[in-house]
């Protein structure tokens, strides 16, 4: 989705080809060179589309920037009614499930639908005079002559996959503004440009990004075995030894439970598919026992920041900010980053509003973020995530000491391994993992899981998903790795198959994407290029 709103300096102009009088626009020298635009005054029109249709998460609640924002939200039908009533910790072996000391703190939070509190939230915003424009996804950072950002661009639609113009082309629209701000979730496109170019992670705390991804599933279940509120997280099985990650059942209201697997991105083991152990973790005697004689009403996969205070960039760059999950601010021990995104966006627009009116600098929002409550609650976090890189038995036993004994203030702070496409190792260093068919009762195939995300990209379209070499697939991926796309990708997008003489081939099959951004992280040579697709494909998440 674009949001505007309106400072009396905005002004949304069409794209047009060749160029406008005064010159060519002016793109940050790192960039490529793009198509030049003219500009005419345009006034943008939403397309079809469900707002929120791309936002996915556990979630429990923690309304402390909310209560900030929206002070009397429980009293305005706000779509968050079920409180936390239990909080459980399992260590799961392949047949038994361990009740442990819980080392989180749910009460007073809410298990909700965070699709849900979005559209309440944009119906909120949309009060106040903003404007929000879903179906509109903004592609390329626009700069004035002084290499200040002065904007976005959205991409033309109606392009052919050859390039040719269809009949219901239409040119792209440029929204600028004198500030402007990212909200793009995990992995922003333009927010990793924009880190990349200025170099923010640098002048920030230092450490790259570490990831991991999210795969959910919304479910309907026998009233019996409905518990709203009940919160259990679980650690151990099926993950290997080394892998990090674990699984999350959340019991909202009208029977409905959430249930995901989170498995972190540096993995090693090239065999492994985050998907394939999703479904194998439903097979659990504790798992699929709940889940037997219910329906499954969505499917959906995101990956999430896990670097937390060591990776945090300067979310400041000339013309405007970072902010939420662009910048990562998820608190990885509490599984939570809507509370921390919320309140950065606060502290953003506050800032904004003193550059606009006073004529102060956007550092403000840098300064203001490290006084914040943000800045303490990760900095107590900062060594539980990095504990694990250790084995999940050494990771286990210093977590426990840095919430127990030293309570978040122990006097070092631990560093991120490798990036996540270089923790990949080699395929003669593992064995293939061979996995259990789906019985289309608890666990199923991706077509099917497909169908539930209710994702939809216009078929005749450029494809989003480029390689930088095309020659990488079949020179480097398939034969030192195996081909790792064709199974961490949580959507099966990636796929070999013979061509005309018997040899193997990557094909892309960019309609069955879910945005989750994983080919972009865990890809050994950085090959491949997530760009946004025409419009607002993508999923169509309505209880996610």
């Amino acid at each position: 989705e674009v949001v505007l709103c309106r400072t009396g300096g905005d002004e949304l102009r069409r794209r047009d080809r060749g160029r406008r009088p005064g010159g060519p626009r002016r793109r940050h020298p790192a960039e490529a060179a793009l198509p030049r635009g003219r500009h005419r005054p345009l006034r943008l029109r939403p397309r079809e589309g469900s707002r929120s249709a791309h936002v996915l998460s556990g979630n429990v609640f923690e309304p402390r920037a909310l209560d900030e924002l929206i002070p009397k939200w429980r009293q305005e039908d706000a779509p968050i009614r079920v409180p936390v009533s239990s909080d459980k910790f399992w260590m799961l072996t392949k047949n038994k499930a361990w009740t442990l000391p819980s080392p989180f703190d749910n009460k007073g939070n809410y298990v909700i639908s965070l699709s849900q509190l979005v559209r309440w939230m944009s119906v909120k915003a949309e009060e106040l005079g903003v404007e929000v424009y879903p179906g509109f996804a903004a592609s390329e950072i626009l700069y004035d002559e002084n290499q200040i950002v002065a904007g976005v661009a959205t991409n033309d639609v109606g392009i052919a996959k050859d390039g040719s113009k269809r009949e219901t082309f239409q040119p792209g629209v440029e929204l600028r503004g004198r500030i402007t701000l990212l909200a793009e979730g995990c992995r922003g496109s333009l927010s990793e440009n924009i880190i990349t170019n200025h170099k923010l992670r640098e002048s920030g705390q230092g450490q790259h990004q570490t990831y991991a991804l999210g795969i959910k599933e919304v479910w309907e279940i026998e009233e019996g075995k409905h518990k709203p509120g009940s919160v259990v997280h679980t650690v151990g099985w099926p993950l290997d030894m080394k892998t990090y990650g674990g699984s999350f059942l959340y019991h909202l209201d009208d029977r409905q439970l959430a249930i995901g697997l989170v498995v972190a991105l540096n993995y090693r083991n090239p065999f492994l598919s985050p998907y394939d152990e999703f479904q194998k973790f439903k097979q659990h005697p504790a798992i699929r026992t709940l889940l037997e004689g219910g329906t499954v009403l969505q499917y959906g996969a995101r990956t999430l920041n896990e670097g937390g205070f060591q990776s945090i960039p300067n979310p400041v760059f000339p013309g405007g900010a970072i902010i939420g999950c662009s910048a990562g601010f998820l608190n990885v021990p509490k599984i939570k980053g809507s509370h921390t995104a919320m309140k950065s966006g606060m502290l953003a627009a506050e800032a904004t509003f003193k550059a606009l009116v006073e004529g102060s600098s956007m550092d403000l929002y840098w300064e203001n973020l490290k006084k914040s409550w943000i800045w303490d609650e990760l900095y107590r976090a900062r060594n539980y995530r990095p504990a694990f890189e250790y084995g999940f038995i050494p990771g286990m036993a210093l977590s426990a000491v840095e919430r127990y004994i030293f309570k978040g203030k122990s006097p070092f702070t631990l560093k991120h391994g490798k990036p996540d496409h270089e923790a990949t190792e080699m395929a003669n260093l593992h064995l293939p993992i061979s996995y259990p068919k789906p019985d289309g009762q608890v666990s199923f195939d991706v077509p099917s899981s497909l169908y539930r995300s209710n994702t939809n990209h216009e078929h005749d379209q450029p494809p989003h998903l480029r390689l930088r070499d095309p020659a990488v697939p079949e020179s480097v991926n398939l034969p030192q790795y195996a081909g790792p796309e064709s199974r961490y990708c949580p959507a099966r997008v990636y796929e070999y198959v013979s061509d005309e003489n018997g040899d193997p081939k990557l094909h892309i099959n960019a309609q069955n994407c879910l945005h989750c951004k994983a080919c972009d992280i865990k890809d050994p040579k950085q090959n491949i290029e997530w760009t946004v697709p025409e419009g607002g494909g993508g999923p169509g998440y309505t209880v996610m």
